[in-house]
């Protein structure tokens, strides 16, 4: 059975990403999974890497709760908007306080490489966008994803790192936000 973890990047419980969140945990569930969800939002965490690994801070009991959920999973899919080009500062915040050296990754004594501490996972990002995909990608040089999928999730050894984009968003009526909705039910059903 597929353990899975729906990881809410977005701060606001009125938005798309908690409708798509819903229906990915939805879909996974018909399809025999098991899930947990962390919301993002509802954590009481300070965002901010003070120190950065310089001095140890302590972690919260959300994020330890969070992390003994990520260490569960064998299936991490991640939800959250793309603000700037990049994500929103509290989901950045938490990956900053969680995905340490020692948790997610382990440097090696005397040089520039590293040991993968997460590997044996696999990811899915699913991010809302206001324009193309293919555009962002092309434009951009999609800058949120190449932050969450290679410069984390393959950092600490989760592989392969599935991306789907959900947009136009702004432009959205009700009608294709459902169709949206179904296709992400859809992928969480045909996860293997």
């Amino acid at each position: 059975m597929k353990k899975i973890v729906v990881i809410n990047g977005h701060p606001n419980k009125a938005s798309f990403n908690f409708g798509i969140a819903k229906a990915y945990r939805k879909g996974a569930l018909d399809s025999g999974a098991e899930v947990q969800e962390i919301v993002i939002a509802e954590l009481q965490f300070n965002p901010n890497l003070q120190f950065g690994y310089q001095k140890k801070m302590e972690l919260e009991p959300d994020l330890i709760k969070a992390w003994e959920i990520i260490q569960w999973a064998d299936h991490l899919v991640w939800v959250h908007p793309i603000w700037w080009g990049g994500l929103p500062a509290v989901t950045k915040g938490f990956i900053d306080r969680l995905f340490l050296p020692g948790f997610a990754f382990k440097y090696k004594k005397d040089s520039l490489w590293w040991d993968k501490l997460l590997k044996g996972k696999t990811a899915h990002i699913i991010t809302t966008i206001d324009q193309p995909g293919w555009y962002y990608r092309l434009m951009y040089g999609r800058p949120s994803v190449n932050q969450l999928k290679k410069s984390t999730l393959e950092f600490c050894g989760i592989k392969p790192v599935k991306v789907t984009y959900i947009g136009i968003i702004k432009t959205s009526d009700e009608k294709q936000r459902q169709k949206w909705l179904e296709k992400v039910k859809k992928l969480a059903r045909n996860l293997k």
